[in-house]
């Protein structure tokens, strides 16, 4: 039975975010009942403060917050799934705050050229990002996606990464709204009212998707 962790960086309860972890729990549900969903900003995770200490220790330095028990969910989980809206290109902070914690996962070595990463032990995992943002055009994530791409390479070379990307929600909920619902937002925000039918069908799919997804990689 695989064990999903998720790491959700949403800000605000029931937004479009937390409505694609929904479904992709739903789906994994189906066939795991090892499921943890932290929510990044409710988490006590301090800050990493660059100490480099992890080198030597090969764990994090930092011992009063909650990253050493979400430290062992996030080594024992199979499926790690990264949730967040897009906030200026990138994921929020609360989200952003945990992953910089990663780097007590791997040693460090500064070269003439760059830097070498070496993990304490070589991951093979499914990793899932799950992106909401306001923006039309898909690329606007590009950023978050290099980041886990590069994550994911790091950590092990069997690693795999999955992403989904909602696009043009800028409403709570918005993804889950009707056809009609979203013709009414459209002209509210002065967005072509013609979309609302398109949007509407993506949207389904995507969520559709999502479950798939959550099902599929949970087997």
């Amino acid at each position: 039975m695989k064990k999903v962790l998720v790491l959700d960086g949403s800000m605000r309860r029931n937004g479009n975010t937390s409505i694609l972890v929904e479904n992709f729990l739903k789906g994994s549900r189906q066939n795991t009942n090892q499921i943890d969903h932290i929510i990044a900003k409710d988490a006590n995770i301090k800050y990493c403060t660059g100490c480099l200490r992890c080198n030597l220790i090969k764990r994090c330095s930092i011992a009063d917050d909650e990253w050493k028990d979400l430290s062992h969910k996030v080594l024992e989980a199979d499926v790690l799934v990264f949730a967040s809206p897009v906030y200026f290109h990138y994921t929020t902070a609360a989200l952003k705050k945990i992953i910089d914690r990663f780097r007590s996962f791997v040693h460090v070595q500064i070269t003439e050229t760059g830097l070498i990463h070496t993990p304490w032990q070589k991951w093979e995992k499914d990793f899932v990002l799950l992106l909401s943002m306001g923006s039309s055009d898909d690329s606007d994530a590009q950023p978050i996606i290099d980041l886990l791409d590069y994550m994911k390479n790091v950590l092990g070379e069997n690693n795999r990464l999955h992403v989904i990307k909602a696009t043009r929600l800028a409403v709570i909920k918005q993804i889950n709204k009707t056809e009609d619902e979203l013709e009414t937002l459209y002209r509210k925000l002065n967005i072509p009212e013609k979309l609302a039918k398109k949007d509407n069908k993506k949207n389904k799919e995507l969520l559709n998707k999502v479950f798939e997804l959550g099902e599929n990689l949970s087997i």
